[in-house]
């Protein structure tokens, strides 16, 4: 589990191609690095993803053909940065909302609206993902935790404060850019339940 709260970013710094199958090697920020083990988890943009080889603060981490095409670091090249959430332990703060690390779709920016001291981001609303969206409630954007402002059928909008804009991708990303997208875990989970008593009762 993850809590949407990014630890920090990693530069990409070379990409083993296969067939249908990726291998990122990852420089990892010092704070992230004490305890890392083989097997571990660690969110990148969201995406949960196995660490298969550790040197120094190089680590490595294997891509299937499924995540490279649900998910946008299958877009990524190197020199690239990504957003990175180590697996949260029991005890920890929940500073965001729980997150799976299971990515279900990518949403473009729309539109970047900038103030002196605020900043808005309009995303396009994934396709099927739209009915999970409201107002004030949570979604996952690169594996950011943030809370929804405004939603349509067709967009929606989130309010970033300057911290998220210094510690993550989204203080410089610009439209046209295509974003990890996890929803609200429970809200899944209550509209799906819905659905199914009332499709078993008509």
């Amino acid at each position: 589990m993850f809590t949407g709260i990014v630890q920090g970013q990693g530069v990409l710094l070379s990409i083993i191609e296969k067939a249908d199958f990726r291998t990122h090697v990852v420089s990892l920020p010092a704070a992230l690095l004490p305890g890392l083990e083989l097997g571990a988890s660690v969110a990148h943009n969201g995406c949960c993803l196995t660490v298969t080889a550790i040197d120094g603060d190089r680590v490595s981490f294997d891509l299937m053909q499924e995540t490279l095409r649900v998910t946008n670091l299958g877009r990524l090249n190197t020199g690239d940065k990504v957003n990175l959430e180590r697996a949260a332990r029991f005890g920890d703060d929940i500073g965001g909302h729980a997150m799976s690390g299971h990515i279900m779709g990518m949403s473009e920016l729309l539109e970047r609206i900038e103030t002196d001291t605020n900043t808005t981001l309009r995303f396009a609303v994934p396709a099927g993902l739209g009915k999970y969206l409201f107002t004030k409630g949570y979604i996952g954007i690169d594996g950011i935790s943030l809370t929804l402002g405004e939603v349509t059928a067709e967009f929606f909008t989130v309010h970033l404060i300057p911290e998220t804009l210094a510690r993550t991708n989204l203080g410089v990303v610009q439209p046209g850019y295509r974003a990890n997208i996890e929803v609200d875990p429970q809200t899944q989970a209550i509209v799906d339940t819905v659905e199914r008593v009332l499709a078993s009762r008509a």
